[in-house]
């Protein structure tokens, strides 16, 4: 089979439709397996059941899809990724279809320029048309009984694509090369015009024309009292202006709010509280207590300032 490409000792699969002629078909095999050996056997698919087939992933050389002469054959989407998943890296698949010039609305048949994408699509590379005529006369006849098509501007093209050189999923582990640094043995060098610009020698220190400045002049007389304690000590919440405590205060300003909220007393709202039960009001802090004089200092417990 040279005009397919198949040598001896591959696997190939054949491809067929219901539009295939049997004698057709059964021609085509046996040349097919002549051409591959006894000891290669051929697989003879249909197209309609090839996805549903129990072939394993990269099964086959050689695929030949719609070679059958009279088929009319349309690969859809998902026998051309079922395809392409049962080559072997680096096979081939041929496959011929009927295309139309231009695309028409509700036409299941594709457009020349649409078939090579369609093989793109589903993963095959170097697609490429090897052959492109018009339809004979029965195989227009076959279109039209077998897809419904009615019109004159039809085509058969035969295509090729190869699978890429590996598998969907592999992996490879990446060479990649990289120049290694080169540590320094020693310390970097060092300019002698900047080391000896940073160096003091025993020539320069009683050189007349150099300098030197003793540190402690450059303290006064105010920087060396010592700081009253109270300059140093932060203000307090008092001193800022503030009614209320900060967050995380340190001054003392917390507690002694604290303080004075739990000796504070309530006021008398009636200014009968002193005299008894008798003449307090309902929600009086001093419910329960004996009387006391007026301005008598009264330690109410926590409960009651809560319920007051």
């Amino acid at each position: 089979m040279g005009e397919y490409g198949i040598a001896p000792g591959q696997r190939v699969a054949v491809i067929w439709d219901s539009s295939s002629p049997v004698e057709a078909l059964k021609g085509l095999v046996d040349a097919v397996q002549a051409s591959v050996g006894a000891d290669s056997r051929v697989s003879v698919e249909n197209i309609n059941q090839l996805c549903q087939s129990a072939h394993r992933e990269s099964s086959f050389d050689v695929i030949l899809s719609g070679v059958v002469p009279g088929s009319t054959a349309q690969h859809s989407a998902e026998v051309l990724a079922e395809i392409a998943r049962i080559l072997k890296p680096g096979g081939r698949v041929l496959l011929k279809e009927p295309v139309v010039t231009e695309s028409e609305n509700n036409s299941q048949i594709k457009t020349a320029a649409k078939l090579p994408a369609a093989l793109t699509l589903s993963g095959l590379v170097e697609v490429k048309g090897l052959q492109k005529e018009p339809l004979t006369a029965e195989e227009a006849q076959s279109v039209r009984e077998h897809l419904g098509y009615q019109g004159n501007d039809l085509l058969i093209v035969q295509i090729e694509g190869r699978k890429p050189n590996f598998e969907v999923g592999s992996s490879s582990q990446l060479k990649l090369s990289f120049a290694k640094k080169t540590s320094p043995s020693g310390k970097p060098s060092v300019d002698p015009a900047t080391a000896k610009l940073w160096t003091l020698s025993a020539s320069d220190m009683n050189d007349e024309e150099m300098d030197l400045l003793d540190s402690d002049e450059l303290l006064d007389s105010e920087d060396l009292k010592k700081p009253d304690p109270a300059s140093l000590r932060a203000p307090s919440c008092k001193e800022k202006g503030k009614k209320k405590a900060c967050k995380n205060c340190t001054c003392g300003l917390a507690e002694e709010l604290e303080q004075e909220k739990k000796s504070s007393q309530p006021k008398s709202a009636c200014g009968n509280c002193y005299l008894g039960d008798a003449f307090r009001c309902a929600s009086c802090p001093y419910l329960g207590m004996p009387a006391f004089k007026p301005g008598e200092k009264i330690l109410l417990k926590e409960n009651q300032l809560h319920d007051a």
